[in-house]
């Protein structure tokens, strides 16, 4: 016979089991219910609009009319099109100047940033003061300084004697102003993340460069290149898929002209989308465009092997 003080003893330690058991999944379960938010906004907003939008690039669908599946006619029109390759050429020139201009300038102003100068609290602000500008007032503020006929930049070369160049007009200058809006406005975001980077190398290693008589740009070059890959690789994919996605600033400066030399994909796809009612054929196009970063993001991080370039 058990004795009511042993069954005491057993309903306890079974009540303390489960207790700890209880305690482990809430444990376990806790980071989960801190993420199900941000989780079910990503999943309600992004990855369902995706698949709805994967779907309507295999029909005809027009936003009113029916739906009708057509299979691959939508990619076979978007590959065959002239102007289209001509609107995917646009967009990887753009991003032939872009990425590389604003990895090296960024950089470099983050590098003399995070030194010891006077005011340098003054410079940071300066240089990061335009990201926090909308892009479309940046993209007016742009076209006020390049405008062909009330620039201020036309206003001083007349004003010294000199011809004024139509920067919004012709093709080859639109495209540069473009490019120069673009670098101006995001220098400041990326010149943070590197100044993050690297201020995380550990001094003692420059000081050990230094001892050993290295000069300021082999202690750059072997020492904070290397240590700088992760951040590196970031500062690439961001500044990969912003440049891909490019459109509220050239539309603001130069609405994708002089014909069309300044339209880029994600104005191509609104505009078959929205005023052409052609809401299959740009969905098509949307799928391109990720597979097309998707790729170039992969290339990126198999060239660097996860961060570390080899």
């Amino acid at each position: 016979m058990v004795g009511p003080h042993v069954k005491e003893q057993n309903a306890l330690k079974t009540t303390k089991r489960f207790s700890l058991r209880n305690d482990k999944i809430k444990r376990q379960l806790a980071p989960y219910l801190f993420v199900l938010p941000n989780f079910l906004i990503f999943f309600i907003f992004i990855v369902v609009p995706a698949f709805v939008g994967l779907f309507y690039s295999f029909t005809d669908f027009d936003g009113l009319s029916d739906i009708n599946f057509i299979g691959f006619e939508n990619y076979q029109k978007a590959f065959t099109s002239s102007e289209y390759w001509k609107i995917f050429g646009n967009t990887f020139i753009y991003a032939l100047a872009v990425v590389p201009l604003i990895f090296v300038c960024s950089l470099g102003i983050a590098n003399l940033l995070i030194k010891e100068i006077r005011a340098k609290g003054f410079f940071r602000a300066i240089f990061y003061w335009p990201t926090m500008i909308s892009a479309i007032i940046v993209g007016l503020t742009w076209k006020w300084i390049f405008g062909d006929s009330f620039g201020i930049v036309n206003y001083l070369l007349e004003s010294i004697g000199l011809t004024p160049i139509k920067w919004l007009s012709d093709p080859f200058f639109a495209k540069i102003s473009v490019i120069i809006g673009t670098v101006w406005a995001r220098i400041g975001f990326f010149m943070v993340i590197f100044m993050a980077g690297l201020q995380s190398i550990p001094t003692s290693y420059y000081e050990a460069a230094q001892i050993d008589g290295a000069s300021r740009f082999k202690m750059f070059w072997n020492i904070t290149v290397p240590l700088l890959k992760p951040t590196s690789l970031l500062v690439l994919i961001l500044l990969l898929i912003e440049s891909f996605k490019q459109y509220p600033l050239v539309l603001a400066l130069t609405g994708g002209g002089p014909a069309k030399e300044t339209t880029f994909l994600v104005q191509y796809i609104y505009e078959y989308s929205f005023e052409k009612g052609e809401l299959g054929y740009a969905s098509a196009m949307s799928v391109i465009l990720f597979f097309v970063i998707a790729i170039f993001t992969i290339i990126q991080f198999k060239w660097t092997r996860g961060g570390r370039i080899e």
